[in-house]
């Protein structure tokens, strides 16, 4: 775990990822991802990749746990994301032992969120199984991002 940074939140947010990859639709890639979004309100959304024949029409776990807090009209509470992913075994649970970040896409996805919020949003990075953790200010994933501030909103 990084200095700095919410044990306990990230544990937390982890373990719901964890969860969440248990609902990962990834036949195609066989890589299982959950994601975990905390509002300010400690409430916390999930999501989990969700795979399409069409490669290019599926959803990341972030962008389905971030979408859903945009649906429920909460984007600008969110205060922190964790994020797990790993090989499928034989039965669809996420395997192995070393952190799993966002990729790119969703780091800039991540961005819009911190961005309406005000925050350099902490990324939780957690392995499937196991207890490697590394945490990460969005702004250091992700520095001189192109968001909503550019734009002059926010």
């Amino acid at each position: 775990m990084n200095d700095g940074f919410d044990t306990d939140q990230a544990t937390r947010l982890i373990a719901a990822a964890r969860d969440a990859a248990r609902h990962a639709h990834a036949p195609y890639s066989r890589f299982a991802v959950g994601a975990a979004v905390l509002l300010d309100d400690g409430s916390v959304i999930t999501g989990a990749n969700f795979e399409n024949a069409s490669y290019g029409l599926s959803l990341c776990a972030e962008t389905v746990a971030l979408a859903t807090a945009s649906a429920q009209g909460r984007l600008r509470d969110v205060v922190a994301i964790g994020v797990i992913g790993g090989a499928m075994d034989a039965d669809g649970i996420a395997t192995g032992l070393s952190p799993v970040s966002p990729c790119g896409r969703c780091r800039q996805v991540i961005n819009e969120a911190a961005q309406m919020g005000g925050r350099d949003l902490p990324v939780h990075c957690g392995a499937a199984q196991g207890d490697a953790v590394r945490s990460y200010r969005l702004s250091e994933l992700l520095p001189d991002a192109f968001g909503p501030a550019d734009l002059g909103i926010g």
